[in-house]
């Protein structure tokens, strides 16, 4: 049986190899989802005659960019799907470009904190998947002997929590239980990811509970930037313990904790760190009273902070850029009684990441090359899936996505595609506009016209 190609070509193809858009060919094995060739140069249609009309795009003017590998993502399935899960989340990270999402081990119930957890969860997701998606595993107190295993049946890191993660099944750890999570990791091939806040003075809270639950600055003080200080001191210390461990800052907020960071990167450890789109696009001068959609831990901060994280970004000390796209269901935000103290703490993002980042990005001559490294070849990198994921190379899945840079679009509860539309991007208008995404060569998403027509779940775990 001969074998099924896919060709993409066009004048602006970012390979994610650090080089501006290029004239460039790629071409793939529709069977194996694995891309063969790629040259340097257009191709016309005549050139491949034995290549099947659906198979051939020619993107012409538009941009075609390696998928998006999401690091950071909360699908909640299962136990918790009506907050959000498998099927809708993965639609809408197609939507937006993402081709690999890697999903957190909360707030699923049970969450993956072991091998029989995981087994649960893969069984919920089988089927139900638009883009390819890999597991990350949790660290809780007593989960010592399961992270081995865990680490054997494919999970890429783990996640533990310094502060309470709004969950009862997914309790937060101590000094002593990450001693012990580290040694048993520490010469694995893995990574340790922290949600870094830890909370050393109660009476931060306590004078909170006593102010306007509506006001987003009541919800600022009590999640302050000394919070994410105190645990990055905690890590980089313990750092120094295990220094063949490599570990990982999820959802950096604090522009103060900065220093720490560089510190201990300059040191030679290996430590890496991740932002999120609403800390590089979103200001707490901005955020109205009474708006619990823009609610996250830890908090959107001010916009001087905001300017040193993409500083930080920029030049380096801060890697990837991720969603930490955390739904919940309308009840829980609280949105009529507009309490942000009292609603859940997450932001809806999954399939706007790229052109919130391309918007805000492009203002500061920031080139699609960067926000590709920052979307697509770091998070592969953290997520141990770079000899397969995050660019467009010989060997890799063929991956991609024709994107239109130029074309503008205004976010509406009628163009999200995951399951609670709560997002405080809502009448945001931006750049960039995904027009079609393929998932290892084959077609995922036809674009905002006709989005998933006539599409199968194509989806696979990657374990």
């Amino acid at each position: 049986m001969p074998t099924r190609h896919a060709v993409f070509t066009g004048r602006h193809v970012v390979l994610g190899d650090g080089q501006p858009p290029r004239a460039a060919t790629v071409i793939a094995d529709v069977d194996t989802g694995k891309i063969i060739d790629v040259l340097d140069r257009t191709c016309s249609r005549a050139e491949f005659p034995d290549v099947n009309d659906a198979d051939w795009t020619d993107a012409g003017d538009l941009h075609i960019l390696p998928g998006i590998v999401d690091a950071h993502v909360h699908l909640n399935e299962p136990g918790r799907t009506d907050w959000e899960g498998f099927w809708t989340g993965t639609r809408a990270a197609a939507s937006g470009g993402v081709t690999t999402v890697v999903d957190m081990p909360l707030n699923s119930i049970p969450p993956t904190t072991s091998v029989t957890n995981l087994e649960a969860k893969l069984e919920a997701a089988r089927g139900q998947c638009w883009t390819d998606v890999a597991f990350w595993g949790g660290v809780i107190p007593g989960n010592q002997a399961h992270l081995k295993p865990l680490v054997n049946a494919g999970v890429r890191g783990f996640k533990c929590f310094l502060i309470e993660s709004g969950v009862d099944e997914f309790p937060c750890v101590n000094e002593t239980d990450l001693r012990q999570a580290m040694h048993e990791l520490k010469d694995s091939p893995t990574v340790l990811c922290f949600h870094a806040e830890l909370d050393k003075s109660p009476e931060t809270t306590a004078s909170a509970d006593a102010a306007d639950p509506t006001l987003y600055s009541t919800f600022l003080a009590s999640r302050p930037q000394q919070l994410e200080v105190d645990a990055i001191a905690l890590i980089t210390a313990l750092h120094r313990e295990f220094p063949s461990l490599r570990l990982h800052i999820v959802h950096l907020s604090a522009a103060a904790a900065l220093p720490l960071i560089r510190a201990a990167k300059q040191s030679g450890l290996p430590l890496t760190v991740e932002t999120c789109f609403h800390y590089l696009t979103l200001s707490a001068q901005h955020i109205p009273h009474g708006r619990p959609e823009f609610k996250c831990c830890p908090p959107v901060r001010e916009e001087a902070n905001r300017e040193a994280l993409w500083e930080a970004l920029l030049d380096g000390t801060i890697d990837c850029v991720v969603s930490d796209h955390s739904p919940c269901v309308a009840s829980l935000k609280k949105m009529e009684e507009g309490d942000i103290m009292g609603a859940w703490g997450g932001i809806s993002t999954l399939g706007l990441g790229l052109s919130l980042l391309w918007t805000e990005g492009r203002k500061r001559g920031v080139g699609i090359d960067r926000i590709v490294d920052w979307l697509s070849v770091q998070t592969a990198k953290h997520a141990g899936l770079s000899d397969r994921k995050g660019q467009l190379k010989v060997g890799y899945d063929a991956d991609l996505i024709v994107w239109d840079p130029d074309a503008q679009t205004t976010v509406t509860k009628e163009s999200l595609n995951f399951k609670n539309k709560l997002t405080p991007y809502e009448g945001l208008s931006l750049s960039g506009v995904v027009r079609r995404t393929f998932v290892r060569a084959r077609l995922a998403y036809r674009g905002p016209e006709d989005g998933f027509v006539d599409l199968k779940p194509i989806g696979e775990q990657l374990l």
